[in-house]
């Protein structure tokens, strides 16, 4: 069995939906197919939860009436018969008599608002299956609040996931197609619940981990990832074979086509993950597994909103215990370090969520001394094959950037990722800069 997962733009028009339908029954394959919400409408369920915070009734509801209008016409234009139209009807009805049920509460809380947001899964759902139903598809809507689950740290709980689905999915071992929800889960209250923004990529992915899939296949609008992000740099190539290293690196550092949690429970279990194109379904796209081509230069990410922080202490020269006492702080308010450099009294390091830099400053202060935090920073991302024993990778990329000031970099700590830290103004420079040093063209 395999897991394809599409995202808001696969399934944010009706003939693209039709061209899903065409795409996952094409074959005899088994398979369980993850659905994100029609594009805008998680933006335009949490523009209304705000509102309804504010008691701003009548602006919500303005909201509503207008997502309302769109879904209407999306099940006027789908759907062939008048059962399909019935149905349409009836789903988009229900579905939006709930909504104006839970902007209607009050106070309109954390609970509402998550319960709100997963309208969006719950209504693409339903309106695909009913479609398949039409089109005569052996097919059936398995709810995602049936099988996905987080713990009290909102992580997946994936034992549950495994457990309930080696229950629920032999009941249905007749049906082609089992069509079900990304994104929503329940949390330990048995609450609705989600896996952040982007996280119908994670629940294919555990999914497919959970069933040990033969194949999980990320379908989006663009074909697979591309060496260099294509908004920025003036051309690139689409990568064909990446290692699971490899693209969690890339992810992890800015690949927005990829989810940087997707990868690990697919890699937990040896499940490949293939990202392909909906616009042009017979491209290779990129394939993910344990084992890839070897190049030296794979593709560069950047991430932004980078925060630097350069901490200084005498106490550190020839002692130990100084490391741990500096990570417990950013451990103890939740804040993940990304890159980190060390001299012998000095440390420079960069995070990514300045949310509680004040109080991490105010505790690094009582230990040691704190420079100026240099603020909206640049992690740039190269992946290739830097092992220990290939000499010349690392001048070369500095070669490349050495007109532009770097202010970090950060290399040995694995063999798949160099990394380079500069000012955001020059995030554009210095991608152009290496996606031409880094890689042939033939011009």
């Amino acid at each position: 069995m395999q897991v394809w997962k599409f995202g808001g733009t696969s399934v944010g028009k009706p003939d693209r939906m039709r061209s899903i339908c065409g795409l996952i029954t094409q074959d005899s394959q088994r398979k369980i197919v993850v659905l994100s919400a029609l594009s805008g409408t998680t933006n335009a369920l949490i523009a209304m939860g705000e509102l309804a915070k504010q008691n701003l009734r009548v602006e919500a509801q303005a909201k509503v009436d207008a997502l309302l209008a769109h879904y209407q016409a999306f099940v006027s234009e789908l759907y062939d018969t008048p059962a399909g139209l019935a149905k349409g009807a009836e789903i988009v009805g229900a579905e939006f008599g709930f909504i104006g049920s839970l902007l209607a509460e009050a106070p309109f809380g954390s609970k509402q608002e998550k319960e709100l947001v997963a309208q969006g899964e719950l209504l693409s759902t339903q309106l695909f299956a009913a479609y398949l139903a039409e089109q005569g598809v052996a097919s059936v809507l398995l709810p995602a609040l049936e099988f996905m689950k987080i713990d009290d740290d909102n992580e997946p709980v994936l034992a549950f996931t495994e457990a309930r689905l080696a229950d629920i999915l032999p009941q249905h071992a007749h049906q082609q197609i089992i069509v079900t929800q990304g994104f929503i889960c329940r949390n330990p209250r048995g609450e609705i619940d989600n896996l952040k923004r982007g996280g119908s990529d994670y629940t294919a992915s555990l999914i497919g981990g959970a069933i040990r899939a033969e194949e999980v296949q990320i379908w989006t609008d663009i074909d697979g990832m591309h060496n260099n992000d294509p908004r920025v740099v003036k051309r690139t190539f689409p990568i064909r074979e990446l290692s699971f290293d490899e693209a969690a690196e890339l992810a992890y550092f800015g690949a927005k086509i990829l989810h940087p949690s997707t990868i690990t429970p697919a890699r937990m279990h040896g499940v490949p993950v293939r990202l392909k194109n909906t616009m042009e379904p017979t491209a290779y796209g990129t394939l993910i597994a344990e084992k890839t081509n070897n190049m030296d230069f794979k593709a560069i990410a950047a991430k932004d909103g980078i925060t630097a922080l350069y901490v200084h202490s005498t106490r550190m020269l020839n002692a130990y215990g100084f490391l741990r006492r500096v990570f417990e702080i950013f451990e103890k308010y939740k804040t993940p370090v990304d890159m980190i450099t060390t001299a012998e009294v000095s440390v420079s390091l960069t995070i990514d969520d300045a949310t509680n830099l004040t109080q991490i400053k105010a505790e690094l202060s009582q230990f040691c001394q704190l420079e100026e935090p240099d603020y909206d920073q640049t992690i740039v991302c190269i992946v290739g094959d830097f092992n220990a024993d290939k000499p010349g990778l690392c001048a070369k990329v500095l070669e490349v950037v050495k007109h532009i000031p770097i202010r970090m970099i950060s290399y040995g700590g694995s063999e798949h990722n160099m990394s380079l830290l500069v000012h955001r103004h020059q995030k554009n420079e210095i991608l152009n800069a290496l996606n031409e040093g880094l890689f042939e063209w033939n011009d």
